[in-house]
């Protein structure tokens, strides 16, 4: 009986390790991964499409800037840490997973002096409470430091409305924010064009699994995460497909120049079927094939030499 209790709470533990590379499944929907180059650890500014700050970068291959950096072009974001791959519940979980199996090894059980299955359950639930309290806090505290970002838009010259395409469509952006715009480029109608565009070609490369489609359209650092979270669902024997986009609302956050590289982070709202299914049987995982869901994220583009903007960092929002 010991020796089920303690099985059965090695299994709940690794769902719990799992469950943050299970949820939201779609290209850029489980973390924000990429870099924006110098202002990676930066937060862009707020939008109309995208009030609520960025999260900071889970997943970037950018180095951290050193204690007396600061990123040019944008204040740092305080409190920002270095990327974490699951970060405090995450590793939390990771721990005790890790714990149990040692226990197991020399024999003691998966906890050994825990002394029951009811003891184990209750621990979880207590360290549960505990990391979600201190995620809590923590996210409180970086709102208060924040300071509060000014609102950026399209420029005047493009904010004229426009009827955006649907049942698959890319839309055209047209932002509604109030105040001026972080644009140091000029981001241009062919611009929006290209940004609603990628939105579309990136869920369908993604859907259909066709490498060489995303290595066209993400940068190679973003195509390791895709691949990373591709292998992740394959390992589950699932696969997520996106279709139907319609780019609701959309506006450029902030444009800007580094040497031969220009970059844009935009503000996405958008609606899509997303759906993930089991491959051995097609049943539903998560999501539905029916219901449509609506996303904001921040999308960041990069061009080197005018050339074509590439996506090279996908950010949530809140």
């Amino acid at each position: 009986m010991r020796r089920t209790a303690s099985m059965l709470a090695i299994a709940a533990i690794g769902l719990l390790v799992l469950a943050p590379a299970i949820a939201d499944a779609r290209p850029g929907g489980n973390s924000s991964s990429g870099s924006r180059g110098s202002r990676t650890y930066s937060a862009p500014p707020a939008t109309n499409t995208a009030p609520q700050p960025a999260q900071p970068m889970q997943r970037t291959q950018q180095p951290a800037p050193g204690p007396q950096q600061a990123a040019p072009g944008a204040a740092a974001r305080p409190g920002a840490a270095a990327p974490a791959s699951r970060g405090f519940g995450g590793a939390m979980m990771a721990g005790l997973l890790g714990a149990g199996i040692f226990g197991l090894l020399l024999g003691a059980g998966a906890f050994g002096n825990l002394g029951s299955f009811a003891a184990i359950l209750g621990l979880l639930l207590q360290v549960a409470l505990i990391g979600g309290l201190v995620a809590l806090v923590v996210m409180l505290v970086r709102r208060r430091a924040q300071p509060q970002a000014q609102p950026a838009g399209m420029p005047r010259e493009m904010m004229q409305d426009t009827p955006r395409a649907v049942g698959g469509g890319v839309g055209t952006l047209g932002g509604s924010a109030g105040g001026r715009p972080v644009d140091e480029i000029g981001i241009t109608p062919a611009d929006q064009q290209a940004f609603g565009t990628a939105l579309v070609e990136v869920n369908r490369a993604w859907s259909a699994q066709d490498v060489p489609a995303l290595q066209r359209l993400a940068t190679p650092e973003m195509m390791s995460f895709f691949r990373d979270d591709g292998l992740a669902l394959e390992a589950r024997g699932w696969r997520n497909e996106t279709s139907d986009i319609r780019l609701e609302q959309a506006d450029v956050a902030e444009a800007w120049n580094e040497g031969a590289r220009d970059y844009a982070t935009v503000a996405l709202k958008f609606s899509l079927i997303d759906v993930t299914r089991r491959v051995a049987d097609g049943a539903v995982m998560e999501g539905s094939p029916t219901e449509r869901q609506t996303a904001t994220e921040l999308w960041t583009f990069v061009r080197v030499q005018g050339g074509p903007w590439m996506v090279s960092a996908i950010q949530q929002t809140g």
